[in-house]
């Protein structure tokens, strides 16, 4: 879904170790920038050669750019971990350009019904994040409250590319099993135009403070 990246000004929300910048970047975006909470993360995607100079510290939900900038954003497997997603949200309509597409993934509320999580594992431990699960329509709501469009909003199941996780994990026996349920949720939202934006964010402003 991510084609035709030419003359593109791309923003990866809660970038991590910048991997998906660093693809972007490589498939033809003019210009791009990670931004995360985390030095250690930044301080492993600083190491990555086409994405030295395009990293920033922040927070999703204050973003240190100014209005308009970005005509694609993309958040990977992050959603889960802000409190605040109406801020986020809102914060994401501040810094695109009319017509900016959006792309949302993180791990479906059934998998994490199903008791799967996300988290880190070294020669030490394996260590579980906190994660606050959201269905597809929570997400809906908070993007379109803010002027987005919902194009698309697919579960997608594991497929024979995820199958040496589990062999690394030395859970290849539930692999079969893991790919009958959706794993991950992907969402693609398009900005309106400004002055739909502008009405939609005063909406919801208007509908808080009487809240």
């Amino acid at each position: 879904m991510l084609t035709d990246l030419h003359s593109k000004r791309i923003l990866d929300l809660a970038c991590g170790t910048g991997r998906w910048l660093e693809t972007l970047m490589r498939q033809g975006g003019e210009f791009g920038v990670g931004i995360d909470c985390s030095i250690a993360m930044l301080r492993v995607a600083a190491k990555k050669s086409c994405i030295t100079g395009r990293l920033a510290r922040g927070t999703c939900d204050n973003l240190p750019f100014r209005a308009g900038v970005f005509d694609l954003a993309i958040c990977s497997f992050a959603l889960g971990h802000v409190e605040d997603l109406r801020s986020t949200v809102f914060e994401l309509a501040r810094v695109t350009k009319p017509q900016a597409d959006i792309f949302v993934s993180d791990l479906h509320p059934e998998a994490y019904a199903r008791g799967w999580r996300v988290g880190f594992r070294d020669h030490r431990a394996a260590l579980e994040i906190d994660t606050l699960p959201r269905e597809p329509e929570e997400i809906a709501r908070a993007f379109c409250a803010n002027g987005f469009e919902s194009l698309a909003n697919m579960a997608l199941c594991l497929g024979e590319p995820e199958k040496p996780i589990f062999a690394r994990a030395g859970k290849e026996e539930l692999f079969a099993e893991a790919c009958q349920s959706p794993a991950i949720l992907v969402c693609h939202f398009k900005r309106g135009s400004e002055r739909s934006t502008q009405s939609s964010a005063s909406r919801s402003l208007s509908r808080e403070a009487i809240q």
